[in-house]
C-alpha cells in the first residue's frame, strides 16, 4: 500500500508501507494493504506507520482527514511532526 502524509506546507511522508494506525475521532483504527475505499476524519494523536510487521515510524498530528482508494492512503493533516 502507498501512504502519503501531507500538510499545507509540505509532504511529510511518501512510501510503500505494510499498514498505518490512525487516531479517528471515535478511536484508533488501522488500514492495511488492499483496504476498502474509505474517507474519515482524524483527531489529534499519533499516526503509526507500519513499514513492516516489526518496524514502524510515528508522527504526532493535530487533526485532519484520510482517504483510501486504489490501495493508496492519503492523509491530509493541519500540522504534524515526527516523533
Amino acid at each position: 500500500m502507498i501512504l502519503e502524509i501531507l500538510t499545507p506546507e509540505k509532504k511529510l511522508y511518501s512510501g510503500d508501507v505494510y499498514g498505518v494506525q490512525l487516531p479517528g475521532i471515535t478511536g484508533l483504527f488501522e488500514i492495511l494493504d488492499k483496504h476498502a475505499p474509505l474517507v474519515s476524519a482524524l483527531d489529534k494523536g499519533t499516526i503509526k506507520i507500519l513499514k513492516s510487521k516489526t518496524t514502524f515510524e510515528n508522527f504526532t498530528i493535530t487533526g485532519g482527514f484520510v482517504e483510501v482508494i486504489n490501495n493508496k492512503a492519503t492523509v491530509l493533516v493541519e500540522g504534524a511532526e515526527e516523533v
